[in-house]
């Protein structure tokens, strides 16, 4: 009986072990490219790049074990491990943000850790250990078939390197013939994972990202002049009906976290409302209630919205401002209104490290910054990523009647946050019956908070401060994801989730209330840049010397469109969806028309100014005619040192009550009487 016989693998082994490690490799990802993402594949060609595209990043980065010799295997290994994990996180992440990791991302990502937990959790799947199968093949293929094998020739580095960069040529020149400029023009990174790949993207994010740096050391003061130019071009001057009707008032901002337009008016299958209070203000005239308002946030979310409504820019392609750009110059609503008396607050149940906030804050002009320190963060208070939102807003009354007036101040709620899971103790309403759990657990975390807001409301009218107080309610973000488009057909009532459809989605909540005013429901398109000045606007304060982008929602002016980070755009004519017009009326595909180009090409500057305000720094170089610039050093945000554990209001004679759980070893105090001390 003949013996069987093992390949003679001695002069080609390290090749051999190459080739199973890439073609593994090339699959796997080719695999995930078609379970877990939605790359909007249009024709044949894209489906021989998203085929191909893993190739020539696996050569190249597997490769480079072949200048180890010896440690030839361990380094494939440990390579192949890295990228894994590389395309698992990208997974992991799209599973609920229909986005891809960057490099600023992880570093948020490092200065949040901790407080994704929950969140991380329910994005996992059992079966997602087999997108590691391969690494634990090559390990056994290593230590048995593959044992002696080493790299006898360093030759053969070069010879891998020219096939690698070979095949991304050819997989880049295809890609410039289906879209021309792609790496110049393109703000969506589907577009570069569908025809470059997910490890070539990094490797594009790496350079973006150190380019990005080198802009601002190289800016100087005339790169302003350009900028200035645009915004004197699309001033939309305050309408007289409403400019200066809120001179003087407070301020309240409340981000409605995760809260998009469709809650609004929907009744569950009982005939419940979900949002019953916010119902009742969008049809109480009471309020401006704008329902063609959409979110323009990208990777930075709930803070990407607090920079859009605070300085009327866009927020980064890539990464959060709050992150990557908070040791810049801003201009921001803050330190504006400081300049006419007014002091500001934040109020987060969160810690103030997350998304960087206790260094942004000081850039942005607040005075005070209201963290988890100042609450009562028991196990039963708290949710996901921080205080729910009954307990954040009872415990912030005696907080908020501690500030001087007129003050402006920022509630952001945590409650209705992903994957809107509630205690069962919280609420009795109803779930949702599509049978997905995300969407359905959705329906019940926006009650909550509905109800939490209304209990506030009712709280700032016996504290008296509600008749002197313009309220401003915006959605920050989307909270359902294109993930689970096939359940909201069935919310929606719709056979499928359509490009314009989707559009759609993206509109969030604005509510505007100014005590005297009439409201009332507003029709006109507009996004989260356009809030700075419309409320700037009602205080009395012109912004035709601030270099911002937006444009008055109240004003005769007002643009009526919208545009989306990734330079999509919406307006009541048409919708540009990843470079495709459609008509918002009917959802038609425009083909062989420019229905979309001047709108597209105004997208595309506004953008642009928008990134060269940001990564070059130039308000640096400019100054509004009134305004006084702020220094972030003068602020500090200290926890409080006495540390509050009960805090409840006394209706009687408006005083606080507190019970002291010792000292923290800070300086800073509140006084609840109205004043700040540092002792």
């Amino acid at each position: 009986m003949s013996k069987i016989r093992m390949p003679n693998i001695k002069n080609n082994g390290s090749i051999v072990f190459l080739a199973i490690a890439v073609v593994l490799f090339w699959l796997k990802t080719y695999a995930a490219y078609q379970i877990e993402f939605t790359l909007g594949i249009d024709n044949n060609l894209q489906k021989f790049l998203l085929f191909i595209n893993p190739l020539s990043s696996a050569l190249f980065f597997f490769g480079l074990a072949f200048l180890f010799k010896k440690r030839m295997k361990v380094v494939i290994i440990i390579t192949n491990f890295i990228l894994s994990f590389l395309l698992y996180a990208n997974i992991a992440y799209y599973r609920f943000f229909s986005d891809f990791i960057t490099v600023p991302v992880l570093m948020s990502t490092k200065n949040n850790a901790g407080q994704l937990g929950d969140s991380a959790l329910s994005l996992m799947s059992p079966y997602d250990f087999l997108y590691f199968t391969d690494f634990f093949i090559l390990i056994v293929l290593a230590l048995t078939i593959f044992k002696k094998v080493t790299v006898e020739n360093k030759k053969s580095f070069k010879v891998v390197l020219l096939f690698a960069v070979t095949v991304f040529l050819f997989n880049l020149g295809l890609a410039e013939k289906d879209r021309p400029q792609l790496l110049s023009r393109s703000f969506d990174r589907n577009y570069l994972v569908k025809y470059l790949g997910a490890y070539n993207f990094t490797i594009y994010d790496v350079i973006q990202n150190i380019r990005s740096s080198g802009q601002r050391a190289l800016a100087d003061s005339s790169d302003i002049t350009e900028v200035e130019n645009y915004r004197k071009a699309n001033f939309a001057a305050p309408n007289p009906e409403y400019f200066g009707k809120a001179k003087g008032m407070n301020v309240i901002y409340i981000a409605m976290e995760s809260l998009q337009s469709f809650a609004i008016d929907y009744k569950m299958p009982d005939g419940q409302e979900v949002t019953p209070f916010l119902n009742s203000l969008v049809h109480g005239n009471e309020a401006f209630y704008f329902e063609n308002f959409f979110h323009q946030t990208g990777q930075g979310k709930t803070s990407d919205a607090e920079f859009l409504m605070e300085n009327g820019l866009y927020p980064m392609a890539q990464g959060a401002v709050f992150v990557n750009k908070a040791q810049n110059t801003y201009q921001a609503m803050p330190a504006i209104l400081k300049g006419s008396g007014y002091y500001s607050a934040s109020f987060h149940g969160n810690y103030k490290t997350f998304w960087n906030r206790n260094v942004m804050y000081k850039a942005l002009g607040y005075d005070q910054f209201f963290d988890a320190e100042y609450y009562n963060m028991t196990e039963e208070n708290t949710k996901n990523y921080g205080l729910k939102d009954k307990p954040f807003f009872t415990e912030s009354k005696p907080l908020l009647k501690s500030l001087p007036q007129p003050f402006y101040t920022k509630f952001l709620t945590l409650s209705n946050h992903f994957p809107f899971e509630m205690d069962p103790e919280d609420t009795e309403f109803p779930a949702g019956e599509t049978g997905n759990k995300v969407v359905d657990q959705y329906f019940q975390a926006a009650h909550y908070m509905d109800e939490a807001i209304e209990q506030f409301f009712n709280d700032l009218k016996a504290s008296g401060l509600y008749d002197n107080t313009v309220i401003v309610m915006y959605g920050d973000h989307y909270g359902i994801s294109e993930n689970h488009n096939e359940a909201m057909a069935q919310v929606l009532g719709v056979e499928e989730i359509t490009p314009t459809l989707n559009v759609g989605l993206q509109r969030v909540p604005l509510l505007i209330h100014v005590p005297g005013v009439k409201g009332g429901i507003q029709q006109q398109y507009g996004g989260q840049v356009d809030v700075r000045s419309t409320i700037l606007h009602l205080l009395g304060i012109d912004t035709k010397d601030y270099m911002e982008l937006g444009s008055d929602l109240l004003s005769k002016d007002h643009r009526n469109w919208a545009l989306f980070r990734n330079g999509d755009f919406v307006s009541p004519e048409i919708v540009q969806v990843k470079d495709k017009c459609y008509s918002n009326e009917t959802g038609e595909l425009l083909e062989g028309t420019d229905a979309c180009k001047p709108l597209a090409d105004k997208v595309a500057a506004e953008l642009q100014m928008s990134d060269e305000i940001v990564h070059k720094d130039l308000l640096r170089f400019y100054q509004p005619e009134g305004f006084t610039p702020i220094n972030p050093n003068d602020f500090h945000y200290l926890a409080p040192k006495v540390k509050k554990e009960v805090i409840e209001s006394n209706e009687n004679n408006g005083t606080t009550n507190t019970e002291d759980t010792g000292e923290t070893g800070s300086e800073d105090v509140i006084d609840t009487e109205g004043t700040n001390k540092n002792e």
